[in-house]
């Protein structure tokens, strides 16, 4: 059963007009962070205390990440061949600067084994988001992927990255405890609030909400704080090592804890990989790929791991600015 939370003790005053640019002021609070009802990675449900931040409206776009690069000269690490010395046993031949790719597979599928739809493709970068053939031409107000180094864009615009609360705690708009950012009804009066996936994932796109892939950022309405795109449409990178589950709820309200920072940096690895040593953050808020029959993460609690150095073509970022003006 989804209980809502509407009175969220807040922690600090709104400053006047809650909107600098292109970033909306997020006042501080305690809430309920996680779902128990859903993936186990996301129990269990506790409460977290976080101070007010700024947090962009929107992802990161082309347009913005362009002049990111014009300024900077900055090359993502999907443009760089990987270091041999991080992937023992590879072949030579295999280590290749690209990025994965979603790629639409003929049936039969099956659900358990991800490469049948995720291609890592030679010239697959942010330019080209769909394989060297692509452009982001007419994309400029799309969010911009397969960058994993988020932060380099970050501190070149006096920003940060969400931790995993502050991210959560954005993407609920005030509505503490419910399933989705917008309340309780996934699609309430028929209506898509976000870019997900329609259909039978990952053969069939129906495309009910209007888009094949990815969306311009400002397609579907804002949630309660004013802030666009946080569910669908792409994943977004926050700061915080990636654990497998949260910690327990604090016994008493004074040991709520405040501005927590996930888990450590040397239990992120895969277990599944031990020989390969690349941590992993969390990622928030699920994509235009999350479907009913397979990845039902198009909600705040929903998390994902994913390693430092994969970049994808459904995964993006936004940024945070925690002093008390933004510029």
């Amino acid at each position: 059963m989804t209980l809502l939370w509407p009175d969220i003790e807040r922690n600090d005053r709104q400053p006047e007009g809650g909107r600098t640019g292109d970033m909306v002021w997020i006042s501080g609070g305690t809430f309920r962070i996680g779902s128990n009802d859903h993936y186990p990675e996301e129990a269990p449900v506790h409460r977290v205390t976080v101070d007010g931040f700024w947090i962009d409206r929107m992802p990161v776009t082309n347009r913005q990440f362009k002049r990111f690069v014009k300024a900077t000269r900055h090359k993502t690490l999907a443009e760089i061949p990987p270091d041999p010395r991080q992937y023992p046993g590879a072949l030579p031949h295999m280590l290749y600067a690209g990025s994965l790719v979603f790629v639409p597979p003929p049936p039969p599928v099956d659900l358990r084994d991800w490469s049948q739809w995720w291609t890592f493709m030679k010239g697959a970068d942010w330019r080209h988001p769909y394989g060297p053939k692509s452009n982001i031409k007419g994309l400029d107000d799309y969010p911009v992927v397969h960058v994993s180094d988020a932060l380099a864009y970050a501190k070149w615009a006096g920003k940060d990255i969400p931790t995993e609360a502050e991210w959560e705690f954005a993407a609920r708009g005030g509505l503490d405890g419910a399933e989705f950012a917008w309340g309780t009804e996934f699609t309430p009066g028929g209506a898509h609030m976000a870019n997900t996936w329609q259909g039978e994932f990952p053969r069939q796109n129906l495309n009910v909400d209007g888009y094949e892939r990815t969306s311009p950022v400002t397609a579907f309405a804002p949630n309660g704080y004013g802030v666009h795109d946080m569910i669908g449409n792409v994943w977004e990178w926050t700061a915080d090592w990636y654990s497998t589950k949260h910690e327990v709820d604090a016994p008493k309200a004074c040991c709520i804890p405040q501005n927590p920072r996930g888990g450590c940096e040397e239990a992120s690895y895969d277990p599944c990989l031990p020989n390969i040593r690349i941590p992993r953050k969390v990622l928030k808020g699920g994509s235009h790929l999350c479907a009913p029959n397979y990845c039902r993460r198009y909600r705040p609690a929903a998390r994902h791991a994913e390693p430092i150095d994969t970049s994808t073509s459904h995964v993006g970022f936004r940024c945070v600015k925690r002093t008390p003006t933004a510029e």
